[in-house]
């Protein structure tokens, strides 16, 4: 039977091998005499390779004295650099067992990678391909799922939250008192309904018309980007706040971001009060009034330029 002795010292081995294929220390040893004990038989001499005190890589220049036991005086090199074992060489063991290396991790490809719609050449054989989505719990209590309408060769592209319960009943975005005020504004800026294309960024309608939550964006995004690289407008208005931060992944006030010209996905977008938050605050229409004239003339311009 071993003594305790000579087990605690192979643990001890075992734990400097480990640090030593970490790249902590230099592990060099054991080195035996036929005359001693085995926990006074190893030789092991333990070199930083980090700077402890920076938590940075020792420099090449700087010697570090190597630390050994009492039961040598052999010197040992100075290593200052770690040890990286191949990916394939397997770890040590402490009684002889093979410890494998974890395989490396593989990469999830993305769940819209290979999807059929992704190829869709129009926006209606998008819709025939996407109306029927699953792909979150909004799809479990929607009544229709609300694609978009418009021009598909619309310059001007508008682009909302999510749809409300009007939207949800008829499956059309904008067409309920907020939508009839959405009208009314574009055609004070000489656009017809038809020839702009209206969409949300989320296709169903939010229970109870909360915002939408992460994972809900997530998932229907990627059809928003397909229907604007259908459409290919020239300008984009995003109405609301929340739409606005959604797309761009900020958290933009709306005192600090109506009026700007931004960027999406290359193209020019401008944001302004949502149709509905103008029905609650009638204060705001005046601002929003400014910022549709203002998109008007920033749109005829690049028109111009183009």
């Amino acid at each position: 039977m071993q003594q305790p002795e000579t087990i605690l010292t192979r643990i001890e081995r075992y734990l400097l091998q480990r640090q030593a294929l970490a790249g902590n220390i230099a592990y060099i040893g054991p080195y035996r005499k036929a005359d001693s004990k085995l926990d006074s038989e190893l030789d092991i001499t333990v070199i930083p390779t980090m700077d402890i005190k920076h938590g940075k890589p020792a420099r090449s220049d700087e010697q570090t004295a190597p630390v050994t036991s009492t039961s040598s005086t052999k010197d040992f090199p100075v290593m200052p650099k770690a040890y990286n074992p191949p990916a394939d060489v397997p770890a040590p063991s402490l009684f002889g067992e093979t410890v494998q290396a974890p395989a490396p991790e593989k990469k999830q490809p993305s769940a819209y990678a290979n999807a059929a719609w992704q190829s869709a050449l129009s926006l209606p054989a998008l819709r025939e391909q996407i109306h029927t989505c699953q792909n979150c719990k909004l799809g479990a209590t929607r009544t229709n799922f609300v694609f978009g309408v418009g021009n598909p060769n619309a310059g001007l592209m508008v682009i909302g939250e999510a749809p409300g319960a009007d939207e949800d009943a008829q499956g059309e975005p904008f067409v309920g008192r907020g939508g009839q005020l959405l009208t009314k504004i574009l055609e004070a800026i000489d656009f017809k309904r038809e020839d702009v294309y209206i969409a949300n960024i989320i296709k169903c309608r939010p229970p109870e018309n909360r915002r939408p939550e992460s994972d809900e964006v997530a998932e229907c995004e990627p059809y928003l980007y397909k229907q604007i690289d259908l459409v290919k407008p020239k300008f984009i208005l995003a109405l609301g706040l929340t739409a606005v931060n959604t797309l761009l992944k900020s958290k933009h006030t709306m005192g600090v971001i109506r009026g700007k010209v931004l960027e999406f996905r290359g193209i020019p977008m401008m944001t302004t009060y949502h149709p509905a938050a103008l029905l609650r605050n009638p204060e705001w229409k005046r601002a929003a009034w400014e910022d549709v004239q203002l998109l008007r003339k920033l749109y005829d311009e690049t028109l111009q330029s183009k």
